[in-house]
């Protein structure tokens, strides 16, 4: 069996790996390295978990211990797909070089320009990066890419998923030709292939296990959820994913919970808060210092369930998580192979859940054939009942008794906000109800209503009709400061055209009201103008006195 001794490894790089308490490679280190340490360019293909990552560092730490690193020109590069898996990957080379005088610096987003300035502009020897980020500096002018001697691309098919390829080419014309590179991926998809083809010269393929391939120690199993309506779906999910988890208590020690949307992971995240679990998300909107905050919290064992999008699914190094929740089925096949692979790391044994609805099933047809296999079926845990209306339901044994209770109850609010998105759905069904259900506003709506939704601005004649349009008349509106606190909120607007036209055909002719001879007369009342209740005096002439 070969060990790490007997790679050509530098000394110094033994001695870190042998005081972290390894001592076999895996078979992707045991092939990778070699060819690594001869120059040549390595096309390493493995499912997750099998430590792609020590089978570049390892090497690249040997192949710069000779040399010098110059300002703004890194000597070495390191392409990783999300911020988490560059912070690891630098974790990685800080425990294996300890014993090295190299440097490093880390370029991702949602930190400082001016703290990576100074990194670069000091020189160094690895530069671990996010592409995006890389070209940020780049494009300012602080950083230069003509001598890197060691080009390292982690996770490609992550970088294909996140779109990275276009820029991936773009650095890649930015190194020299004659540079060495590593890539690392997997599963090989055809732009995955392209890439290689196109950049890389005359690569050594290392391939260890079939692509999208499960590891053998992990328990699958799928639980198939029928709603009893289709807007109840997401709510009884979250009550099912908290049922399995109650029957699996004694054996999960700590979960990863995958959801397909960012809102949908705050969602899941709140309702297991909400029902006395220790739970917090992570995704690409979360601010980094919150996200390496969670991370951390979830490797020292401090947090026991996090949950999260896709950006945890490719790379995170966790070994001891024993068990996975699909909260989604995931939309890409192989997005499931990465999800499950964050358990049973490193010889452990694993568990993952997937929960599925009739609209998953496109979806699961797709795992299935990439696994070459069928999911095993498992029915739902003894006990569940799937809540029937869109109201909270009250938190059930021991995780509700953690919140709320002594407090006065405060663990319902939680619970009914967790539940939002149910009684969303029955107040729209409401909403829908009652507009079928709604008369006319001729009949419906009260005289009164009516007239107070005539604006004040209208003559007095039309707020004031006769009583033979009872209609129109059967309440004067109220004074503008002091109209009722709901005609406020309306828009005001003046009668439009068609109204008017309206109102004055409802009015009964003027040969009627002659014949009743029942209907008052309206005049001018207090509003006629001073002008016509003055008198007029004619001037005489002069002429007409004097005769």
């Amino acid at each position: 069996m070969t060990k790490f001794s007997d790679l050509a490894l530098d000394p110094r790089v033994l001695q870190a790996v042998a005081e972290t308490g390894y001592e076999t490679p895996t078979p992707i280190q045991a092939q990778a390295i070699p060819h690594a340490l001869e120059g040549r360019d390595v096309l390493g293909i493995a499912q997750t978990g099998t430590g792609k990552t020590a089978s570049f560092t390892l090497p690249m730490i040997t192949l710069l211990g000779q040399g010098r690193a110059r300002a703004r020109m890194p000597r070495s590069l390191v392409l990783a797909p999300t911020r988490e898996l560059a912070a690891q990957v630098a974790e990685n080379f800080d425990t294996y070089a300890k014993h090295t005088r190299l440097t490093k610096a880390l370029l991702i987003g949602g930190v400082s320009f001016g703290e990576q300035d100074k990194l670069i502009d000091r020189g160094v020897d690895v530069l671990i990066a996010t592409p995006g980020r890389l070209l940020d500096h780049f494009e300012r002018g602080k950083l230069l890419l003509t001598g890197v001697q060691i080009m390292v691309v982690d996770e490609a098919d992550r970088m294909l998923d996140m779109g990275f390829i276009p820029d991936i080419e773009r650095i890649f014309q930015l190194t020299p030709f004659t540079r060495q590179t590593l890539f690392f991926s997997a599963t090989m998809a055809p732009e995955i292939e392209r890439i290689t083809n196109t950049f890389l010269h005359s690569p050594v393929r290392v391939e260890v296990a079939r692509q999208a391939t499960a590891g053998e120690n992990i328990t699958q199993r799928l639980v198939e959820l029928h709603p009893t309506r289709r807007d109840m779906g997401p709510k009884q999910k979250r009550e099912l994913l908290r049922r399995i988890i109650e029957t699996e208590a004694e054996a999960c020690t700590n979960a990863i919970i995958f959801c397909n949307r960012k809102t949908e992971v705050d969602i899941v995240a709140k309702s297991l808060k909400a029902y006395g679990f220790d739970a917090a998300p992570i995704h690409g909107d979360l601010e980094q210092s919150q996200r390496t905050k969670t991370l951390d919290g979830f490797r020292d064992g401090t947090l026991r369930f996090l949950v999260a999008s896709d950006v945890a699914a490719r790379g995170l190094d966790i070994p001891a998580v024993s068990h996975v929740f699909n909260f989604d089925v995931p939309s890409h096949a192989e997005d499931y192979v990465h999800r499950i692979g964050r358990t049973g790391r490193a010889g452990r044994k694993g568990t993952a859940y997937t929960l599925s609805t009739p609209s998953d099933e496109k979806y699961l047809a797709a795992i299935e054939s990439l696994l070459k296999m069928p999911l095993p079926r498992v029915p739902v845990p003894e006990g569940f009942i799937a809540s029937e209306t869109g109201e909270p339901d009250a938190p059930s044994g021991r995780s509700g008794s953690s919140r709320g209770g002594s407090r006065g109850g405060r663990g319902a609010p939680a619970a009914r906000e967790d539940d939002r998105s149910g009684e969303r759905a029955e107040r729209n069904a409401g909403r829908d109800g009652e507009r079928r259900t709604r008369k006319p506003r001729s009949e419906a709506a009260p005289v009164a209503e009516v007239t107070q939704a005539v604006p004040a601005a209208m003559p007095t004649d039309v707020q004031a009709a006769p009583e033979a349009a009872p209609r129109e008349v059967a309440a004067a509106p109220a004074p503008r400061n002091e109209e009722p606190r709901e005609t406020r909120q309306e828009p005001r607007r003046e009668p439009r055209r068609d109204d008017r036209r309206e109102d004055t055909r409802r009015e009964p002719r003027r040969d009627d009201r002659r014949e009743r001879n029942d209907a008052p007369v309206v005049g001018m009342g207090d509003h006629v103008p001073d002008f016509l209740l003055r008198g007029f005096k004619m001037p005489v002439a002069p002429d007409t006195a004097e005769g």
